[in-house]
């Protein structure tokens, strides 16, 4: 397994499973504005085969250094269609200025949005790093999720680089959504709030697992 994270000292697989965090300071300008990516007529196309899919995403930056949790959860439900209000998701999570506590408080707001009690759970991810029956799970996961036509919601802390070598660095926890899978799942697709100019890009399944690893992740 790959352990190339630099993870905040302070995280232990005890302690902060499943915690939530919100980015250490407010991530440059330009959140008034939401950036379209693809319609949401797509949701249902670009698959290629069986071995990659990606899903439309309506995609908006969040708005404060704090909302990754409602802005994560509502670019995943973009893809079916839906456009709820960041404000009111962050109300039914109980977002405050330390961020989203917990993947267990998004589940529920996935699924009463998507209106099936049983469309979306919680998995944890508990170990510091993943071990390759984890890293399974969650290529599965995703998989499965993304051929259902939803995005999977996974919380994340430390640093880690996509494919095209960008570091993308959340030491104080962070929420992404995952919309799409290539190569069978050994990469994915993310949509990340913080940033409109680096709204999307692929990471190697290993990457995200390490990635989400003390936490967890909503799936199908």
């Amino acid at each position: 397994m790959r352990t190339d994270l630099i993870r905040k000292t302070a995280l232990t697989a005890a302690g902060l499973a499943f915690t939530g965090g919100a980015i250490a300071g407010p991530v440059t300008t330009a959140f008034a504005a939401p950036t379209t990516t693809k319609a949401a007529t797509q949701t249902q196309t670009d698959r290629k085969g069986h071995s990659e899919r990606e899903l439309g995403v309506r995609y908006e930056a969040q708005p404060n250094f704090y909302y990754c949790g409602p802005a994560a959860t509502r670019n995943a439900l973009s893809v079916q269609g839906k456009n709820i209000n960041v404000d009111d998701m962050a109300k039914e999570m109980g977002t405050t200025e330390a961020g989203t506590n917990s993947i267990n408080d998004i589940t529920p707001v996935l699924n009463k949005e998507t209106g099936n009690t049983n469309a979306y759970r919680s998995v944890e991810i508990s170990t510091p790093d993943a071990d390759a029956k984890q890293t399974d799970t969650l290529r599965a996961d995703i998989v499965k999720t993304v051929d259902n036509g939803r995005a999977v919601v996974a919380n994340i802390a430390g640093t880690s680089t996509d494919t095209n070598g960008v570091t993308h660095s959340y030491e104080g926890g962070h929420y992404i959504s995952v919309v799409g899978y290539h190569d069978n799942g050994d990469t994915v697709t993310i949509a990340d709030s913080a940033d409109p100019t680096q709204a999307a890009y692929q990471i190697s399944v290993e990457h995200l697992a390490d990635w989400i690893a003390t936490r967890g992740y909503a799936t199908s």
